[in-house]
């Protein structure tokens, strides 16, 4: 999953980059709002970490011009303490939660869990595929009950697929959700991924669809 922190505070963005890099997100940065509205405008984010009071354009604004922009991403947006207005004016322009300053890193990953399943229409905190069990809580991966060792890029994608299963996700989809701006787009890693992945789930779990992508459906169920 691809996440896009919007904070000034050189500080709280590196702390929050580095607690959200380390639970395994792909993690973009920016320090005002005219940079993050850019970022958010024309890179599909699965989630926004968006301060209030930002340089150049507050976060007020820039949340009201991506929902303007039909921009869908969960937005989970950063306020004062004091200024309980900041968290209905958040509210009213589109936010989906919201997290107070001081906070626990904690809370934040919690939050940001919580958006991103509801966003891909997940309730539980575990998400269930055949044979395959994926805790989102502790990125514990399970296959008929037996602990699953996976490498971080093979995580991310099972990841992504697990929470968007029985939709076809393309190449260039996965390569956009999986890897920062700075990633070399012709790369043929994802292939290489998929291929890892069939052979420790097993293959019939993950479908190419020729053309158009791939598919990670349970084979018993319908569909």
């Amino acid at each position: 999953m691809r996440i896009l922190i919007v904070e000034d505070d050189e500080t709280l963005n590196r702390q929050l980059t580095e607690a959200l890099s380390g639970a395994g997100y792909v993690v973009d940065r920016a320090f005002d709002g005219e940079e993050g509205h850019f970022l958010g405008d024309t890179e599909p984010y699965d989630l926004v970490v968006l301060d209030i009071g930002l340089p150049q354009m507050d976060g007020i604004s820039v949340l009201e011009r991506w929902r303007r922009e039909n921009r869908t991403m969960p937005v989970l947006i950063l306020t004062a303490r004091d200024r309980w207005s900041d968290k209905v004016a958040g509210i009213d322009a589109g936010a989906d939660d919201y997290v107070t300053k001081p906070f626990h890193v904690e809370e934040v990953l919690a939050r940001v869990r919580a958006l991103i399943r509801r966003a891909a229409g997940h309730a539980s905190s575990e998400i269930l595929c055949g044979p395959v069990r994926l805790d989102t809580r502790t990125a514990r991966v399970t296959v008929n009950g037996a602990p699953l060792k996976l490498t971080s890029h093979e995580h991310r994608l099972l990841d992504y697929l697990m929470h968007h299963q029985g939709a076809v996700v393309s190449r260039t989809e996965l390569i956009e959700h999986l890897y920062d701006q700075d990633f070399d787009r012709d790369s043929n890693t994802i292939e290489v991924f998929v291929g890892r992945l069939r052979k420790k789930l097993g293959a019939d779990l993950i479908e190419t669809i020729r053309g158009q992508g791939y598919r990670m459906q349970d084979p018993g169920g319908e569909g």
